[in-house]
């Protein structure tokens, strides 16, 4: 059997994200006592917003310190799934937070209630500042790391969310619309599962080992099989293990009884073409040689 892989790094710096949690811990107990004390439920909205934000920074944090531990017997992989999970808890609590608020909206438009706005003005410019503070301090990791892009968006969407409330902060203190208070509930929270959805789907898609969606299976059996003197690949398995890794294992029938040495010449071959063409860079390949089996027109299944 042989092993081949090339390796990526996204590595992230977690300094950034201590403080950036430090901040947001701190804008969450300003808003909340902003909140209650104004009676604004789209500042109270935000809070809860922005407490996720604290909890998925922290997941994120801690993921990106256990990656970091070596493999072990028990731990072969260690830690490498650490923040693809993280990425999968913190878009699944977006999309919670944002159905809560959902409900919590249409309760507050069928009820208007009058609103401090002066309170929510400033709370709103204060979560602005901080959100878009953190945004910088995240926007670099969050381009090359599945983990950083989930807190990122939970920024980025805080920041929406700081915003709206304060138009909707603006619009009752000069013209007295208390019912825009759960409008924009609404409207955060639909732009909350906007976001959400498309990090769940993909952390979700790596979490079940599925195929990377943009490696097309066809084509590699294709390509591979084009190799001088093999013929034919199946029992194939595709996955990305987490944001560097995809993994690929296969059996590989030979036309003819090849030494070892001329198996390790055409495995660096193919790894090279399955890293450059595909983006696989861990390579098992069983090789066999007028191996009895009850199909090998099996592509992908065991």
């Amino acid at each position: 059997m042989g092993h081949e892989h090339h390796h990526k790094s996204s590595q992230v710096r977690g300094n950034r994200v201590l403080f950036s949690i430090v901040l947001n811990l701190l804008l969450t107990v300003a808003q909340l006592i902003g909140g209650l004390i104004s009676g604004s439920l789209a500042l109270i909205s935000d809070t809860l917003h922005n407490f996720s934000d604290v909890v998925s920074l922290s997941i994120s944090y801690v993921a990106n310190k256990l990656i970091k531990k070596e493999a072990s017997y028990k731990r072969t992989f260690g830690y490498k799934r650490a923040e693809i999970m993280a990425a999968f808890i913190n878009s699944s609590t977006i999309v919670i937070v944002a159905v809560y608020l959902i409900y919590e909206a249409i309760h507050r438009f069928i009820e208007p209630q009058e609103i401090g706005s002066d309170i929510v003005i400033w709370m709103a410019l204060l979560g602005i500042v901080v959100d878009g503070f953190s945004m910088l301090l995240l926007k670099q990791d969050a381009d090359k790391n599945m983990n950083m892009k989930s807190a990122y968006i939970h920024m980025l969407s805080d920041l929406a969310s700081s915003v709206a409330v304060l138009i909707g902060g603006l619009l009752m203190k000069f013209y007295e619309i208390w019912w825009i208070d759960g409008v924009l509930t609404l409207i955060i929270a639909l732009y909350l599962i906007y976001v959400g959805y498309d990090l769940l789907k993909k952390s979700f898609r790596v979490l079940m080992l599925f195929t990377p969606e943009e490696v097309k299976v066809e084509e590699i059996t294709k390509k591979v099989n084009g190799l001088p003197g093999i013929k034919s690949m199946h029992h194939i398995h595709i996955w990305q293990l987490n944001e560097d890794e995809v993994h690929l294992e296969a059996h590989l029938e030979f036309h003819e009884d090849v030494k070892i040495s001329e198996f390790d010449s055409l495995l660096i071959e193919m790894e090279e073409l399955l890293f450059h063409d595909f983006g696989i860079n861990h390579i098992t390949i069983q090789p066999e040689y007028e191996k009895k089996e009850k199909s090998k027109d099996i592509i992908v299944q065991d």
